[in-house]
């Protein structure tokens, strides 16, 4: 439903009056940057930004809608792919203001606020020696990672992110603060961890930390693009046989322009195999040595980095304002045939940087119960994911298809989609994402939100 001028000119007063933030209107000089998000490739035009400073800001603008009933979307980080941080012709609730975070380390606890991102965390974690779960780019938003179960390099160690959330602050569609946990609201809780979008919005998390860093060791390497089948299958027995300390992942991609990379190799079109080992570097080399045996390399990226760098060594390479396509599956294995397939569908990326990363699960992951949280995957044994990046217009159509076209061929050997992962929701990807936990998660949403406030932002995947 669009928002009516006059709709729109009495939302804009009501909400002025009653929040601390900064209400922006499309006659404002900060419109056009407070709607653009880190993918360039949406391009959404909301009536109203308001950037909450507090959650009491949150309440108020949560209220206000209930009254006007614009379209809402929540912007956490602003980084979730398929843009679903703003809507058209609706609210924003913006609480990229919102990025506090504090650690108990006694208690191995972080408090951290929705609009968060990882970098914010890392930094305050690792001043104790402390991290949790989160994504692999520092600039990643907390909030929207979270809330759709969480891959990152820790996963197989200590679990999904919403594996390691002990608790949430939420506004509700009445407009009331509630706690999420395994104690208060539980079964609000159970949905905010993997399928939390369109039931609230979280103002804040509480993370479990655990013991990691400062430092970490990598054993990684670069082979010619035309032994990546032969590569991954070794990789594959390694990554199947590696203790619940490595997070094994491979990649077919075009080597950025690293520090330190020789000229020659940049952009050169290559087979990537890398193992990070979560504890002791001076531990880590017997536990990653069979990384060295999988083919013959054309460079060692070994090393050992801190944690704050391991977790933005690629930001770089995906920058904000680029173009951004992604998919995903999960699958229970990748045989010699689902190995050809990733090969000769990587063999003909439209843009040097459009990759094909497979990343490792089970480990703590599959410590959790099947009915745990609404994360329906479980079970699963890697994530493909196909990521289409890219900055020139032009090719947005062969970007975009190829990131769908070796999705479509992969659909054979899938068992689910990563919600922060499943391109713009097309394909019917919904009930892929939820798996049998989506007729649980529709109730809980329905109780919460019996008027559907929060519908725009469920569609969202």
């Amino acid at each position: 439903m669009d928002t009516t001028t006059a709709q729109r000119s009495t939302l804009e007063s009501e909400l002025r009056a009653r929040v601390r933030g900064e209400v922006i209107g499309r006659d404002h000089a900060e419109y056009d940057r407070a709607r653009a998000v880190w993918n360039g490739l949406v391009d959404r035009h909301p009536s109203l930004i308001v950037r909450c400073v507090d959650t009491d800001d949150v309440v108020a603008c949560v209220e206000a809608a209930a009254r006007h009933r614009p379209p809402v979307s929540i912007r956490g980080g602003g980084h979730q792919v398929a843009g679903s941080a703003v809507c058209d012709d609706g609210l924003v609730i913006d609480l990229s203001r919102m990025r506090g975070v504090r650690v108990d380390p006694v208690a191995r606890l972080a408090r951290v606020q929705g609009g968060a991102l990882w970098q914010d965390v890392d930094a305050a974690t690792q001043v104790h020696g402390l991290a949790t779960p989160g994504g692999e780019v520092s600039e990643t938003g907390v909030a929207g990672l979270t809330l759709g179960g969480g891959l990152g390099l820790l996963q197989r160690a200590f679990g999904l992110a919403c594996d390691n959330v002990v608790s949430m602050e939420v506004v509700t569609a009445d407009g009331v603060v509630r706690t999420a946990s395994a104690i208060e609201n539980p079964d609000l809780f159970w949905t905010l961890r993997g399928a939390g979008r369109g039931v609230g919005v979280v103002t804040e998390f509480t993370f479990a930390l655990h013991p990691v860093g400062p430092d970490v060791a990598t054993a990684g390497f670069a082979f010619e693009a035309e032994d990546a089948a032969s590569v991954f299958a070794a990789w594959r027995e390694v990554a199947l046989a590696a203790p619940e300390s490595v997070a094994p992942e491979f990649a077919l991609w075009s080597l950025p322009p690293f520090a330190g990379l020789p000229e020659e190799f940049v952009g050169r079109s290559v087979a990537l195999a890398f193992g990070t080992f979560i504890g002791d570097p001076d531990d880590a080399t017997p536990v990653l040595e069979s990384f060295s045996r999988l083919g013959d390399p054309l460079l060692d990226l070994s090393g050992t980095s801190t944690w704050v760098e391991t977790q933005s060594a690629y930001d770089p390479t995906l920058p904000a304002g680029a173009r951004y396509y992604w998919k995903s599956h999960f699958v229970d294995d990748i045989d010699p045939a689902t190995i050809a397939t990733l090969a000769e569908h990587a063999s003909r990326r439209p843009d040097a940087r459009c990759a094909v990363i497979v990343r490792t699960l089970g480990g703590a992951i599959d410590r959790v119960g099947p009915d745990g949280t609404a994360y329906a995957h479980r079970g699963a044994r890697f994530n493909v994911s196909i990521d289409g990046i890219w900055t020139d217009p032009a090719l947005d159509e062969a970007c975009i298809g190829w990131v769908r076209g070796l999705w479509s061929a992969l659909e054979p050997v899938s068992r689910g989609v990563y919600l922060n992962f499943a391109g713009f929701g097309e394909d019917g990807v919904r009930d892929r994402v939820l798996g049998r936990n989506a007729r649980r998660v529709d109730r809980i949403r329905r109780a919460y939100d019996p008027d559907g406030l929060f519908d725009e932002a469920a569609r969202q995947p």
